[in-house]
C-alpha cells in the first residue's frame, strides 16, 4: 500500500449516508486524490447532509439524488462506494458493474446464495472487479497475527474462531425510530447475520480461495429471548412489544475447510455483554485468544499450562515483536479514520486498486464466499442444523496460485 503517495483523482458516488456512510465519506475525503461527485440516500436529510460535507471539505456541490442508480450511472463517477442496507449491497453492486463502474461494498451478509452467484457472474462478464470493504482484515492485531502465521510462530494452524459479539439491543430495538435496517433482519431472519468481521481475517489466516476453501457448514441458533425482553421493557404499547423475534440470541456456525481446518463463528448481539470479536487461533506450536489477551507459544511461554499469570502481557509482547510491516509504516504515517485506523486502510486499498486498474485485495470471490455464509447458515438452521455445502465461487481456481500485487499486505 502506498501511504502518503497519491495518484490520479478518483471520483466517487457514495450511496448510503447513515452513520456508517457519512463517517466513511469523511475518511475518503481526507485523501487528497479522492473526490465525491454524487451522493445518495433514500432519506433526503441524509443526502443533504452528505452534500453539505462535500461542500465543506471540497468546496463544490455534488449531484444529489434519492435514487442510487441515478448517482452510479453518471459520466463524472469512476466508482461507487455502497453503504446502504445489507439486502441492497449486491443488487447495487451488480448495477454498478453493468454501468462499467467499480463497486466497493460495505460489509453484511447475503440474502441468498443465488445473488452471490449473480455478483460473481456480473464481475466475470464485465471484467470489472468488486471489493468488499472488510476493515477488520486491516486491523493491527489481525495483520500481525497473519504475519505470525506466515512466520510459522503458531506452527500448523488447525482451527480458528471468531465472533460478532456486540450488544446491539438498543440499536435494533429502536431501528424503526433511528431508521436502521438491522431491525427487520432480526425480526424476520434466523442466521449468522454478520459474518465477515470475524471471517475475513480468518479467511486470510487459512488461505481461503488461495489454496484452500470452505467446503461445508452447519449452524445452530439458540432461542430468541434477549431482544424480545428488551422490547417488552423499552417499547411498551408499540407493535414491537408483541412482535415475534426470529433471530436466535446466539448463533453458532461450524465450517469445514478443504485442507482440514475448522472454523467456528458466533453471532451474539441481543444479550448483555462487552464487545468482542472472539478471536482464537490454534496451531501445533501455540495459540492466540482475544478474550483475556493470551498468546501461548510452545517453548517460549511458562511451562506450567495452568499458570495464567503471564497472560496480561503475553499478547502485547508478541504482537509488538511480530508487528506487521504495513502497520509499522502506518504508525509512522499516522493512523487516521475510525476503528483505530483500519477504516482508512481498507478504503485506501480500494482507491489504489481503482487508480491502478488492478484486482483489489478482497476480490469478488472473497466477497461472495464470505457473504454467502449468512444465507447458508439460515438454510442450515431452518433444516434443523443440517450440514450445507458451501459453493466454490472460484470455479476451481482456488487450487491455482492467483498473483495479485494488491494482496501484498496479506501475502507476505
Amino acid at each position: 500500500m502506498r501511504l502518503n503517495q497519491y495518484g490520479e483523482t478518483v471520483r466517487l458516488a457514495v450511496i448510503g449516508l447513515g452513520c456508517r456512510g457519512i463517517s466513511q465519506m469523511k475518511t475518503l475525503l481526507d485523501m487528497p486524490d479522492v473526490d465525491v461527485t454524487a451522493v445518495c440516500d433514500v432519506y433526503e436529510d441524509r443526502t443533504e447532509a452528505g452534500a453539505a460535507l462535500v461542500r465543506e471539505i471540497r468546496g463544490h456541490s455534488p449531484f444529489r439524488t434519492l435514487v442510487a442508480e441515478e448517482a452510479i450511472d453518471r459520466p463524472d463517477v469512476d466508482a461507487a462506494v455502497i453503504m446502504t442496507s445489507w439486502e441492497t449491497h449486491i443488487p447495487l453492486a451488480i448495477y454498478a458493474l453493468r454501468c462499467g463502474k467499480r463497486p466497493a461494498l460495505e460489509v453484511g451478509g447475503a440474502t441468498s446464495v443465488e445473488e452471490c452467484w449473480q455478483l460473481v457472474r456480473a464481475s466475470e462478464e464485465t471484467g470489472i472487479p468488486v471489493m468488499l470493504l472488510e476493515n477488520c482484515c486491516y486491523g493491527a492485531t489481525e495483520l500481525t497475527l497473519l504475519h505470525m502465521i506466515h512466520e510459522g510462530v503458531f506452527g500448523t494452524v488447525v482451527h480458528c474462531a471468531g465472533a460478532y459479539a456486540h450488544d446491539l439491543r438498543d440499536e435494533i430495538g429502536n431501528g424503526d425510530i433511528n431508521r436502521h435496517y438491522r431491525q427487520r433482519h432480526f425480526l424476520h431472519r434466523n442466521a449468522e447475520l454478520y459474518p465477515t468481521h470475524e471471517l475475513g481475517p480468518i479467511a486470510n489466516h487459512l488461505n481461503i480461495n488461495r489454496g484452500n476453501r470452505m467446503v461445508a457448514l452447519t449452524s445452530m441458533a439458540s432461542k430468541a429471548s434477549g431482544l424480545h425482553e428488551w422490547l417488552v421493557r423499552n417499547r411498551p404499547g408499540t407493535s414491537l412489544e408483541t412482535a415475534q423475534v426470529n433471530q436466535g440470541d446466539i448463533v453458532t456456525t461450524l465450517i469445514r475447510c478443504a485442507n482440514g481446518e475448522t472454523i467456528q463463528l458466533t453471532h451474539d448481539c441481543t444479550l448483555p455483554r462487552f464487545y468482542s470479536r472472539g478471536g482464537v487461533i490454534r496451531g501445533t506450536r501455540g495459540m492466540w485468544m482475544e478474550d483475556g489477551g493470551l498468546i501461548y507459544l510452545e517453548g517460549r511461554s511458562p511451562e506450567d499450562e495452568h499458570d495464567w499469570t503471564h497472560r496480561a502481557e503475553s499478547d502485547k509482547k508478541y504482537l509488538k515483536e511480530y508487528e506487521h510491516p504495513l502497520w509499522k509504516d502506518y504508525r509512522a504515517f499516522g493512523p487516521r479514520g475510525n476503528h483505530d485506523g483500519m477504516d482508512y486502510l481498507v478504503l485506501r486499498a480500494f482507491i489504489e486498486s481503482v487508480q491502478d486498474q488492478s484486482e483489489p485485495p478482497i476480490d469478488v470471490y472473497d466477497t461472495a464466499a464470505w457473504m454467502s455464509i449468512t444465507a447458508l447458515s439460515e438454510a442450515s438452521i431452518a433444516m434443523g442444523s443440517a450440514p450445507v455445502d458451501i459453493p466454490d465461487f472460484t470455479g476451481g481456481r482456488w487450487l491455482c496460485p492467483r498473483v495479485n500485487p494488491a494482496r501484498s499486505d496479506f501475502d507476505l
